[in-house]
């Protein structure tokens, strides 16, 4: 298929947008899985059926993670010992010696494949890749155990903007919201500290999971980048979403 075919085939509303790359996530998980490109229509008239059958009570929420925390709730001790916490979550600047562990969690093959693009393969180079000018990197803990990092890449100070990338390396921390908590910490520093106007990120193909936490964050899709990424020798799309200093505000403030 051309890009100008795929092009006519973009919804304008962004929601609708949003929709169509959850059917895609959706469908390729299903390939994952083993079944079969015709059996799919099965599964989604099972699902249909779901629906109509047995639609959630009216009176359960979605979760909001504004529910759970607002900018109030961050300990600011930036000033003083460079730290900013939230529950049992904080940042500190990214130190050398924490580029050992994280060369070590980069080794898995689907942490290292996740990122667009790649970050180097070695720690001498990864120590380089931190130090270079235009990064900006923060260590991740919870309690006292550094299980990650976060910080922005592609930093441009005149349009007060830039690339964030995460990363919460530790198998055994995953699902605990470590991963929510950092990031909103690391938009607290860009917005509040830094005082820029724009973070935005990439997501290689249809990652459901990152879609509906970068949007409960406030991160609102901005455009999809059609097989522009090669990984493992397939071609993968690329989301970009982004959110602004006021957006964000305006949900947590």
């Amino acid at each position: 298929m051309s890009e100008s075919s795929k092009a006519e085939k973009i919804p304008s509303n962004p929601h609708e947008q949003m929709l169509r790359l959850v059917a895609r996530g959706f469908h390729n998980e299903l390939i994952k899985y083993g079944v079969r490109e015709p059996e799919i229509v099965t599964v989604a008239a099972h699902l249909l059926d779901t629906v109509v059958l047995k639609s959630p009570p009216t009176s359960k929420q979605v979760e909001k993670y504004n529910q759970l925390f607002t900018i109030k709730d961050v300990k600011d001790e930036w000033v003083m010992t460079k730290k900013l916490s939230l529950q049992d979550v904080s940042l500190t600047p990214l130190m050398l010696e924490q580029v050992g562990p994280l060369a070590v969690w980069l080794e898995n093959p689907k942490i290292k494949t996740s990122f667009f693009p790649r970050f180097p393969e070695n720690k001498g180079k990864l120590a380089q890749h931190f130090q270079a000018p235009g990064q900006q990197y923060f260590a991740i803990w919870y309690l006292r155990d550094f299980v990650g990092i976060i910080g922005g890449e592609s930093i441009d100070k005149h349009s007060a903007k830039l690339e964030m990338k995460k990363l919460v390396g530790d198998p055994a921390m995953r699902g605990k919201g470590i991963g929510k908590r950092a990031t909103f910490l690391f938009l607290y520093h860009v917005f509040i500290i830094q005082k820029f106007y724009k973070v935005y990120l990439h997501t290689l193909d249809i990652n459901i999971r990152n879609l509906n936490l970068n949007g409960n964050l406030g991160f609102s899709l901005e455009g999809v980048f059609f097989e522009d990424a090669v990984i493992e020798g397939e071609r993968q799309d690329v989301v970009r979403m982004a959110l602004t200093e006021p957006a964000w505000k305006k949900l947590f403030g």
